[in-house]
């Protein structure tokens, strides 16, 4: 197998929420063992020592610049050292200031695959608030398209609170176009499991049927997105799993769960036809 890249994205319903002790050290436990080369990580403490806890040693670790009154934001990890390259305020509307930590973090990282630019991109959650998510992904999208020079790829994570059929996520993934801009971003998970809704926020976890979205329908709203150039995206899915999509013991982790996904190196460059013989 060659150079390989894993990811790997979480909202863990912080501490003010039931049952944190169990559920964090759940979240601990397996993000440890998962052992992904970059992590981003919402609804939790920032400035505490939670992310240190939860990931275990040899990580560099960013916060988005603003947190909720209680401490509790945005966080993205990476194994190898990053440097942020730039953090986009994403309260574009009067009404989306209510949500603080609400804002895009971009990081440049010298993994295995090469240079790589990893966005966390956290919009606004409020059911009703698409026209927001779509200004927000527009303005990541060309703030990552400016940069896109200086890395050999992108990949965006987190959670979007937009499912698939959402304006947002489809000019993700290239299915619309908003403000007359157009990108494309391969969805990992559709990529492998096409007929699976795939559902990260699920109304069978009882975390979900006594939270504050308790009416909510199951949808899946956590994501990982990979850059594609003119011929497809950079970086080749070879798997995507849900993590903590079930209880462990009795104890579900969060009313999210993660989604993790192993990117690699394709044998042959997009544009570029594969060398081996074929049939």
């Amino acid at each position: 197998m060659g150079a390989s890249l894993r990811v790997l994205t979480m909202n863990v319903l912080g501490p003010a929420n039931p049952d944190w002790e169990r559920r964090s050290a759940l979240v601990g436990e397996t993000l440890r063992r998962l052992d992904a080369d970059v992590v981003a990580l919402q609804e939790v403490p920032v400035a505490d020592g939670t992310v240190e806890a939860l990931l275990g040693p040899g990580y560099t670790v960013t916060a988005f610049s603003r947190a909720a009154d209680d401490g509790v934001g945005g966080v993205l990890a990476t194994r190898a050292p990053h440097r942020v390259v730039e953090e986009i305020d994403q309260r574009c509307t009067p009404r989306a200031r209510d949500f603080a930590w609400c804002a895009t973090l971009v990081v440049e990282v010298d993994a295995a695959v090469g240079r790589t630019l990893v966005a966390h991109h956290k919009p606004s959650w409020q059911f009703g608030y698409e026209v927001e998510r779509e200004q927000q992904a527009l303005a990541a999208a060309r703030a990552l398209e400016r940069l896109a020079g200086r890395a050999d790829h992108a990949v965006v994570l987190g959670d979007l609170d937009a499912p698939p059929d959402a304006a947002s996520t489809q000019f993700w993934r290239g299915r619309r176009s908003l403000g007359g801009t157009s990108v494309c971003y391969q969805d990992a998970w559709e990529t492998l499991h096409p007929a699976d809704p795939g559902f990260t926020f699920d109304a069978r976890n009882p975390l979900v049927r006594a939270g504050e979205v308790a009416t909510a329908v199951s949808r899946r709203i956590d994501w990982v997105l990979v850059r594609s150039g003119v011929h497809g995206p950079t970086l080749q899915v070879r798997s995507c799993t849900r993590v903590l999509d079930e209880p462990v013991g009795g104890v579900w982790a969060s009313d999210h769960c993660g989604v993790v996904a192993d990117l690699d190196l394709p044998a042959s460059p997009p544009g570029s036809w594969d060398q081996q013989p074929i049939g």
